[in-house]
């Protein structure tokens, strides 16, 4: 078998630049940065990054299983079981499969992100 090299991606914190989201959620932006669709198209994942503005919160509903961790800034993050988070860097969160989580930042917010799903 042939050696398999790592991906890499220097300071991605700082220099990888998720694009827009969707033009109804202009202050909200995700990227993927690698992605193993290509890899493993059976169980693939990818792993990125998703900024909020401050502005329209962000209500999305999970078709897949995805963690996140705060890099930096703040959010306010609820689902629609009535539990409502203040989430600040360091905290991780595991969002299920049919979760709708609701997004919001007073400034701003960064997470790191990998998700159970083919690249965006």
């Amino acid at each position: 078998m042939a050696p398999v090299a790592f991906s890499y991606q220097a300071n991605a914190q700082s220099t990888f630049k998720p694009p827009v989201l969707s033009a109804e959620n202009d202050n909200a932006f995700l990227g993927d940065v690698f992605s193993s669709d290509q890899i493993n198209p059976e169980k693939p994942m990818s792993s990125g990054f998703y900024r909020l503005e401050k502005g329209k919160p962000l209500v999305y509903t999970y078709t897949y299983d995805e963690m996140k961790i705060i890099v930096e800034g703040e959010f306010t993050i609820s689902d629609t079981t009535g539990q409502e988070v203040k989430a600040k860097p360091g905290d991780v969160f595991f969002f299920p499969d049919g979760a709708t989580i609701t997004f919001t930042t007073e400034s701003y917010g960064l997470a790191f992100f990998c998700g159970q799903r083919k690249k965006m």
